[in-house]
Parts: C-alpha cells; structure tokens; sequence
C-alpha cells in the first residue's frame, strides 16, 4: 500500500478541521441571519430554551402539564414558542377565530411555523398574511391573538442542533429543544419568508412534516 507522507496527513487533517469549522459557522450564521433578518424589519426576535416538564417523572410529555384547554400555563415567551401543551394539536389551517395557544404550541412542537395577529391589526395585513400562508400551507397555521394589540408575530420550535440522539427520546434526555419567536409591527414577507425556511420541519421530537398538511389534526390524521 502506497505510504502517505507526513505532509499529506497534516493537509489532510487541516481540511478535516476545517470542514467541520465550516459547517459549525454556516449552522451559526444561519440562525444569526434569521435573528438579523427580522431585527431589520422592525421585530423584536428572541430564541429561548422551553421550560422543562413539570413532573420529573413525565420528561418525555408536556401533555401532563396541561390536562385542559383552560389550565395555567408557563412560557418563556410570547406568543408562545415551546413547551407544556394540550394533548390535541389544532387541524393545520389558517383561522379566522383564536385558536387555544395550548393547542398551537402542539403544533409548533410539530415542527409547524405559526403567523400571529392581534385584535387592532387591519384587515388588509390579515389578508397578507393569509396569502403568505396561502404560497406554502404545510405545516403553517395562522390565528389571531388579541393581546398581540396592533402587532403581528411568528414563531417556531426547533430541535436543539447540538443535540446527536434519538429526537424521540429528546425530553427524556434533558433536550428540549428551542423556541424561536419574532414580534413585529408589521408584516415583512422576506422576513417571515427568511424565518419559516429556516425553522419550518424541525420537529423537536422529529415528526415529519407529511403530517402537517392543511386539514390534517388529531381526528383526521394524515400519513407521516
């Protein structure tokens, strides 16, 4: 076998090194751009940890911590971006009437991208937004939340990127993914665009995103 020399083994370990510099920069750059994207239309952006399941004996399900649609809930966010959540996901779609933010954070845990409006927002931005929904419906969902004001908001749930097991088991082992939430007072289609690309399908919990089309919920599921 044909001995590499020395010299090739340095190279070759320089390039290995820097490979993987590489993909740690663009990863890092890539949620810098989304920060950076929204803070120039005006937004305020934050990403945040989700708080932990209350009961330490239940880490693989937020359900617990929310048995009904009216009990209180504790986010590090809002709106909402992860967390404890009622056991029903909403049917995916864009509403008119307020959907239960208890069942929306489902389905962001879903790996779906939710556009927020508040009560004062004109109808004219509504209707921009459900066109912005309209041109890629899989696994968004649209409702008003009144105490938004004049505002509108996006927000997601992503899977941690640092985290290398089995997303199934993600709770259990103390991942719990990360929220991402951007509260503007207007709507930007190239940043809602720069946002939902870049966090929409990153299930925290790895669902996939064939069950997240328009109409599909817990009572009428699709194929994932």
């Amino acid at each position: 076998m044909r001995r590499i020399p020395k010299l090739g083994w340095i190279v070759a370990g320089v390039v290995a090194v820097s490979a993987v510099t590489a993909a740690v920069v663009v990863l890092t750059r890539g949620s810098a751009t989304v920060a950076e994207t929204m803070r120039a239309a005006g937004c305020t952006y934050r990403d945040a940890v989700p708080y932990p399941p209350k009961d330490s004996k239940t880490l693989a399900d937020y359900h617990a911590d929310v048995p009904t649609l009216s009990s209180p809930v504790r986010w590090r966010t809002f709106p909402p971006s992860g967390g404890s959540h009622y056991r029903l996901w909403a049917r995916w779609g864009f509403y008119a009437k307020p959907v239960n933010p208890r069942q929306v954070v489902h389905n962001e845990e879903h790996g779906g991208v939710v556009l927020w409006w508040g009560a004062k927002v004109p109808a004219s931005t509504v209707a921009e937004l459900r066109r912005f929904y309209v041109s890629q419906p899989v696994a968004v969902l649209g409702t008003p939340l009144a105490a938004l004001g004049d505002r509108v908001a996006i927000s997601a749930w992503t899977a941690d990127p640092s985290y290398k097991g089995d997303l199934g088991l993600s709770y259990r082992q103390g991942s719990y993914g990360i929220g991402h939430v951007a509260v503007c007072p207007r709507f930007d289609e190239h940043a809602f665009t720069v946002f939902r690309d870049a966090y929409r399908g990153h299930s925290p919990q790895g669902f996939p995103l064939a069950a997240d089309a328009p109409g599909c919920g817990p009572t009428t599921s699709c194929k994932g």
